[in-house]
């Protein structure tokens, strides 16, 4: 069974810092493009960053950009996102999620992946 299991979420101050964890499960997804998402009360779900399938490009919304990055960790199956400068309006459940077959092109859709992480929750106060 294919499990995305999030962590690190919390609250945080804004301009402080937080690394989230994807620990992956059940196969690999070392070739397999990647993303994270995030949803705010009352919005869609809401593309932040994503992972090309190699792991050698990796692109942002214009939101997080400068601000948050994205890794992955072949060695322990796991996605990371690296987020500095927190803002109040970064505030939203984030989750991660995983392309099934390898080597395909990169995506910005969440309808485009296919394993989806259950969220964890990032609070930050102004």
């Amino acid at each position: 069974q294919v499990q995305l299991v999030e962590s690190g979420g919390g609250l945080v101050q804004a301009g402080g810092s937080l690394r989230l964890s994807c620990a992956a499960s059940g196969r690999t997804f070392s070739s397999s493009a990647m993303g994270w998402f995030r949803q705010a009360p009352g919005n869609g779900r809401e593309f932040v960053a994503g992972l090309s399938w190699s792991g050698a490009s990796t692109y942002y919304a214009d939101s997080v950009k400068g601000r948050f990055t994205i890794s992955r960790d072949n060695a322990k199956n796991t996605l990371f996102l690296q987020m500095n400068s927190l803002k109040p309006e970064d505030t939203a459940v984030y989750y991660c999620a995983a392309d099934r077959i390898a080597g395909r092109p990169s995506k910005t859709s969440w309808d485009d992946f296919d394993y989806w992480g259950q969220g964890t929750q990032v609070t930050v106060s102004s």
